[in-house]
């Protein structure tokens, strides 16, 4: 899997958790994912909760249209998120 995949009408997104940063922020790509720095540690969920919120922020998208297909206590994460594609996607990120 490569960290891009357009599935009808949504978009996975493989991704690679940093926490305990010192700012949220996308750092590009890093083992063929998208490596993403979060303030919050991996405590109870709140790391994940982070991601969704700071993603959905990113996209200008609703929480609820983001959801953790895989890696729910890992580092390494799939995301779905519907409703955007692959290209809207690389332009949000500034990934190509």
């Amino acid at each position: 899997m490569t960290w891009i995949n357009e599935k009808g009408d949504s978009v996975e997104l493989s991704i690679y958790v940093q926490p305990r940063s010192s700012q949220n922020s996308i750092s590009g790509l890093f083992d063929d994912k998208i490596k993403i720095k979060l303030t919050s540690p991996p405590v109870d969920g709140a790391a994940n909760e982070l991601l969704i919120k700071f993603l959905a922020k990113k996209f200008s998208i609703a929480k609820s249209k983001i959801c953790i297909l895989s890696g729910e206590k890992s580092r390494n994460k799939v995301l779905r998120f519907l409703g955007l594609s692959e290209k809207e996607a690389k332009k949000i990120l500034k990934i190509s």
